[in-house]
């Protein structure tokens, strides 16, 4: 990592004399600590609470010039203590968080090539998932038309991967030499973004096909089409979400939704979203027909409460949910407090182990978090959450109910730019 600073450093030194370019190096160190006792699933009086600490630490190298931008981004992701003082063997990770290239054919049409963040709208579907200490990236080609002054954009992605459990050589012949056994990723994926602005209404429109390699060498595709709007009412902004999927998964044809609508009323004292969300789920996981969907590349952590209970680490299997909150936001002294609250329900119908229909609630989640701007621009926040769980949610989960379930957290960010350039 230190020969990476050394490097990085001693390019932009020697290039930063270039007048018509501009070079920008940036870092981030982020420590998180966490106390886990009933996070993500619930936990009982036999399991002990989890207390870590996780740092993302990143170096971002920027270059931008009439012709065409660049980014470089390192990234180093460790346990606190996963190392011991002295060592020989490296157990952090360290790797290339962002490496792409983007270069402009004209004011308004640009290719952009390599690992990079592929992030639309409110994230629901497509998006960078920088909570998460690592983040999401894709290898990936992008075709990108933006035109300014017709407030329009189209984007044209694709990608085809590629795993190294052979020497490279063996990958151009051979047989098996297509396979790619990489589990939960895409094999190759294309996709079409469309978002245009009026003045006070906006709209996106997005078509994705991801494929999966199947265990015959085949490939299942599974195509996703969503419509994402936004527009205002006097005061009153109201946002949806709405996708399909279908397709075809292994033996199974897929036919799932999601539909998602809010409305952010403002008050003399905070602004108040109001809000719910439908995610499909599946009656009959057995037969040939998959109804469960899932926002396979979005940040989930930012929707369905932040103790990642749906679709975030363990998977929400085929149960669905549908999601009723309440959240609102406002200022105490030189920070700001976020309050949402979730009251969250199956999205299909459910049974227990003697074969009873289970009832449709499985639980309220409160959270909370505080955020302080310090100086020199430095974040520090605090978070704390607690799941009131039914009978249902235990059912489903494992675990108890009764049991107290929460998660806090704490963290600061520093953000530093090391050096720019002029233009």
């Amino acid at each position: 990592m230190r020969r990476i600073i050394y490097l990085s450093a001693f390019l932009i030194c020697l290039t930063a004399y270039e007048a018509l370019a501009q070079f920008t190096l940036s870092a981030e160190v982020r420590p998180r600590t966490e106390f886990r006792n009933g996070f993500k699933t619930l936990t009982d009086e036999t399991k002990d609470p989890a207390f870590f600490t996780e740092q993302r630490s990143r170096l971002y190298l920027d270059y931008l010039s009439t012709d065409f931008q660049f980014k470089l981004a390192f990234q180093d992701i460790r346990i606190w203590g996963e190392s011991p003082q002295i060592f020989k063997e490296e157990l952090g990770k360290t790797f290339i968080s962002e490496a792409w290239g983007q270069y402009f054919f004209n004011t308004n049409f640009s290719l952009k090539v390599g690992r990079q963040i592929i992030s639309y709208d409110n994230e629901r579907f497509l998006g960078g998932l920088e909570w998460a200490q690592q983040g999401r990236r894709h290898d990936a080609l992008l075709f990108i038309y933006e035109e300014e002054q017709k407030q329009t954009k189209l984007h044209l992605g694709f990608a085809n991967n590629q795993d190294t459990d052979v020497p490279e050589p063996s990958f151009l012949q051979g047989n098996g030499a297509g396979f790619y056994n990489v589990g939960g990723n895409y094999k190759t994926l294309q996709y079409g973004w469309f978002h245009k602005d009026y003045e006070s209404t906006s709209f996106s429109i997005l078509a994705l096909n991801a494929g999966y390699q199947n265990a015959d060498t085949t490939l299942s595709n599974k195509q996703t089409f969503g419509f994402i709007p936004t527009t205002k009412i006097g005061s009153i902004k109201l946002a949806g979400d709405f996708y399909y999927q279908t397709g075809k998964l292994v033996k199974k044809n897929v036919s799932a939704f999601l539909a998602g609508v809010n409305a952010t009323i403002p008050t003399t004292v905070t602004p108040i979203t109001l809000g719910v969300e439908y995610i499909s789920g599946d009656d009959d996981p057995s037969n040939d027909k998959d109804k469960a969907f899932n926002p396979d590349f979005g940040t989930n952590h930012a929707f369905n409460g932040f103790m990642d209970y749906f679709f975030v680490g363990p998977a929400n299997g085929t149960v669905g949910v549908n999601d009723i909150y309440l959240k609102t936001k406002w200022s105490i002294a030189k920070g700001s407090i976020v309050a949402k609250a979730h009251h969250f329900l199956t999205g299909s119908k459910q049974f227990g182990e003697s074969g009873e229909e289970l009832g449709k609630s499985m639980g309220t989640e409160i959270d909370l978090v505080y955020t302080l701007k310090l100086k020199g621009g430095v974040t520090w926040n605090l978070g704390y959450s607690q799941m009131f769980a039914t009978d249902t949610m235990e059912s489903l989960r494992g675990g108890d109910k009764s049991h107290l379930q929460n998660w806090a957290w704490t963290m600061i960010t520093f953000k530093p730019t090391l050096f720019t350039s002029a233009k």
